[in-house]
């Protein structure tokens, strides 16, 4: 069996499109989640018989198991989901209210994770399958005014590592996929920004919400060459836990490391005398 059924969430713009379209290109045959039905429909009628769109919002258990139930009858397997559904937000800690942390959370991590459970079962039952976990570089290292964002893929990272471990033995594998920036919508229609904003934050959150407006549309990522990236990974034999995607990105995660080892270094002795028997 050469070729492959995708599920990927949110492909009306940026990564999940281009990933859509870069695997019906392979041959492969794409089930896609939209939250507009009239874009499901114009996806059907453009892509008759090489993929399929549906109604779902990843925020909404009913419509998750809704879609899952809608594929197994029509397509009756899957071997590739993509979690890709989600926006950005920018915001101080401190200027976020719990009401826009939680809508953060329900799509980044909630949505995802809930994705993730409904797909276990039919991927235990093949003995096969491959989860692609869309994160972000600033799912390894925070940055200020991403802290919230930040918080929603440290979490979905902590438990696709966790997952990872527990499904290998099932013939499940699973990557988790870590963009920098890249020219998509992230930066623009679909980014929110927390509505209180704090004076003494002017200078750290400040700066990184208008950096966020100036760099839409010319972030240095190529969504098309990311998809290819994606879909070479899945096709490989043994595909890493992570992928990290750009020059951006490969240079954030390699800061973060070295930050890292820098304190394990120098209080790596305070750090082993907190045992007992130790003095």
């Amino acid at each position: 069996m050469d070729s492959k059924i995708w599920f990927i969430t949110g492909i009306s713009s940026g990564l999940g499109k281009a990933l859509a379209e870069a695997a019906v290109e392979n041959g492969d045959f794409v089930i896609g989640t939209f939250r507009n039905p009239v874009q499901v429909e114009a996806f059907n009628e453009q892509y008759q018989n090489k993929a399929f769109a549906l109604s779902m919002d990843v925020t909404q258990a009913d419509e998750i198991q809704r879609a899952f139930r809608t594929v197994q009858e029509k397509f009756g397997r899957i071997d590739v989901l993509v979690n890709n559904a989600g926006f950005g937000f920018a915001g101080a800690v401190e200027e976020a209210s719990v009401e826009e942390i939680r809508a953060v959370f329900e799509a980044n991590f909630f949505g995802t994770l809930q994705t993730t459970q409904a797909i276990l079962p039919i991927f235990r039952r093949q003995k096969s399958g491959h989860l692609v976990q869309i994160s972000s570089h600033g799912g390894i290292k925070a940055v200020p005014g991403f802290g919230i964002y930040n918080a929603s893929k440290f979490a979905l990272e902590g438990f696709s590592e966790a997952l990872a471990a527990e499904i290998a033995p099932l013939g499940i594998k699973l990557t988790i996929v870590e963009p920098g920036p890249f020219r998509t919508n992230f930066a623009g229609d679909s980014f929110r920004q927390a509505q209180r904003k704090i004076d003494d934050y002017h200078a750290t959150a400040g700066v990184f919400r208008e950096r966020i407006k100036q760099v839409d549309g010319k972030q240095e990522g190529d969504p098309a060459k990311a998809a290819r990236a994606i879909i070479q990974v899945v096709g490989s034999a043994n595909p890493p836990l992570r992928l990290p995607l750009g020059k951006i990105a490969i240079a954030t995660i390699q800061s973060k490391l070295e930050s890292v080892q820098k304190d394990l270094d120098d209080y790596r002795e305070l750090a082993a005398k907190a045992v007992f028997g130790n003095e």
